[in-house]
């Protein structure tokens, strides 16, 4: 394989974007099922850890590193043929509005919301309620993430072998 800006770019991409798929992946199929079981306290206890601890300079490198690179290959990958570009195009484009906007204004949010409550002051009425409010819109956002990283990851590994 030549070493050039495009495939650079595409494969740092495919790393990135396929980071973000298989912690998308993991999170939904072991993570969330796992912790769905504990009662509302130590449910929305545990959710509110993780959702703390995940905001760190490596996650915050791969998940913005995704689409930055991504968006060098796309421009990089533009000469190569057709069709690779559009399978970059189309695999970047999936990523940024299922994985990026739904974690932005949907995921995020959700997760303000359950971090700037004080659980340990919180009836066992509020934590039930904010569960309900919390818990399967959550789910439901992340399922989107989970199949369109998916899809993304997918159409870049297509793209890295079509040149």
């Amino acid at each position: 394989m030549e070493i050039t800006l495009s495939n650079l770019s595409l494969f740092a991409t495919v790393l990135l974007v396929g980071l973000v798929a298989g912690l998308c992946f993991t999170w939904g199929n072991a993570v969330t099922p796992g912790i769905g079981q504990l009662d509302d306290l130590n449910y929305l206890s545990a959710f509110q850890k993780m959702n703390r601890s995940i905001l760190n300079p490596t996650f915050y490198g791969v998940f913005m590193g995704s689409l930055l690179v991504g968006l060098v290959a796309v421009f990089a990958n533009k000469g190569i043929s057709p069709t690779h570009f559009w399978i970059v195009l189309i695999a970047m484009l999936i990523y940024f509005f299922g994985v990026i906007l739904v974690t932005v204004f949907g995921n995020v949010p959700l997760n303000e919301l359950l971090d700037k409550t004080d659980l340990a002051q919180s009836s066992a009425e509020q934590l039930s309620a904010l569960r309900k409010k919390f818990e399967q819109p959550w789910n439901r956002f992340h399922m989107i993430r989970v199949i369109t990283g998916t899809i993304a990851f997918a159409l870049l590994i297509l793209a890295s072998i079509n040149k």
